[in-house]
């Protein structure tokens, strides 16, 4: 049976997206989750993975091609299928390379015109760039590992294309937002609008643990991190409360079988909330590197994030400890129903049996959906992860 690929919602913002890649090509076996297309977002590159089985019949639309959100891009079926009739409008937009050595292709201009060295740039921003009559050589990126955006050209044409341009009134200036930052401003709008937000805070004496973690890495030649036990001993209190990694939709509660915690990630253009998978079958080395990996890939080095990375998280950690923040409160990624904002685990001097001492304390606060959770609730999970950063044992055994 002949199935459609359409594009893939990778976000609750996310309205439309560009075929950066074809990775697969058109006669080739498909087998459900295998990666399809690398697809560029407002926020960053994602692997896009098949749902269907088969063979890939026919690509619709070609690479650099922007396409709303639902809308088809390719077929996969059986070899003895029939692609449907309306399909032969994809010849008005044939499949397109990156590659300037197909004069077919859309206007790109993809390698440096003065050393030959290719040029990190998005599909639209390299046709932007020829439009302009910018040389995207001489343009430094903004974008996830200094990928070059659509912005970064308008900016160097000197003028905005898809928005109005700058303007001054008075003792004020209007700056159009970039694609990214409206896409950040549409989810944080729906949440809070939608989602009855409440907080609830506690402190954890990181202490000890501080103090393990040096062991630990100098006996293991690892190099975890405060932030990596924090993700661990989420982990283990959302073990012990499943309904803080479920979500509410139409009336119920939808509870997820795999932990993936949601990373906030700052880019220079935006922030971005990538999940570490099945964080439940993740020992603290291998969550840590697999967070460290995440990271990585998600400010564009190495392979793009995939389509469950990007938008599969349960759970989300937002850490700004390494900005020298105390405490704040973060807003909740839909559809998920909580998440955790840590601040910086700072030496403080406490009262303990009548005596001072100083202890090394981290603020933690946890924004709740109130239609998931409540108070009582959401009390004693801070008091279980609390305990857990508290007790060396518990996290390196």
């Amino acid at each position: 049976m002949i199935t459609e690929v359409t594009m893939p919602s990778m976000g609750a913002d996310m309205t439309e997206g560009t075929i950066v890649k074809w990775l697969k090509k058109e006669g080739d076996e498909v087998k459900r989750g295998d990666k399809l297309a690398e697809i560029e977002t407002d926020k960053t590159v994602v692997e896009m993975e098949s749902y269907g089985e088969g063979v890939l019949k026919k690509i619709v639309i070609g690479e650099g091609q922007v396409v709303p959100v639902g809308d088809l891009i390719a077929y996969v079926g059986e070899e003895g299928d029939e692609i449907p009739d309306h399909s032969s409008s994809s010849e008005e937009t044939p499949s397109a390379t990156i590659d300037t050595s197909n004069e077919s292709t859309p206007p790109s201009i993809p390698q440096n015109q003065t050393s030959g060295a290719r040029v990190k740039a998005s599909p639209i921003a390299k046709k932007l760039a020829n439009e302009l009559g910018v040389d995207i050589s001489t343009i430094s990126g903004t974008g996830p590992g200094g990928r070059i955006t659509r912005e970064d050209v308008e900016a160097a044409s000197g003028g905005d294309q898809s928005a109005q341009p700058s303007q001054s009134l008075g003792d004020t200036k209007t700056i159009p937002l970039t694609s990214m930052r409206k896409a950040i401003a549409g989810v944080v709008s729906k949440s809070k609008s939608e989602i009855p937000h409440f907080y609830i805070s506690n402190t954890a004496d990181m202490s000890d643990v501080i103090k393990s973690r040096s062991e630990f890495n100098e006996s293991k030649g690892l190099k975890i991190s405060v932030n990596d036990i924090v993700l661990y001993a989420v982990t283990q209190s959302l073990k012990k409360f499943p309904k803080f990694n479920s979500s509410f939709s139409d009336g119920s509660l939808i509870e997820n079988q795999s932990i993936n915690i949601g990373m906030a990630i700052a880019l220079p253009e935006g922030l971005i909330v990538p999940a570490v998978l099945g964080c439940e079958n993740k020992s603290l080395e291998d969550l840590s590197s697999s967070a460290k990996d995440l990271a990585v890939r998600a400010k564009g080095e190495g392979a793009p994030l995939t389509q469950e990375e990007n938008s599969g998280g349960t759970f989300s950690v937002s850490n700004l400890g390494m900005f020298d923040i105390d405490q704040f409160t973060a807003i909740i990624v839909p559809p998920q129903s909580a998440i955790l904002s840590v601040g910086k685990a700072r030496e403080e001097a406490v009262v303990e049996n009548g005596e001072i001492k100083t202890a090394q304390l981290m603020k933690m606060t946890l924004s709740v959906d109130h239609r998931v959770n409540d108070g009582a609730e959401a009390a004693m999970f801070l008091a279980e992860l609390k305990s857990i950063l508290e007790s060396p044992t518990k996290i390196f055994g």
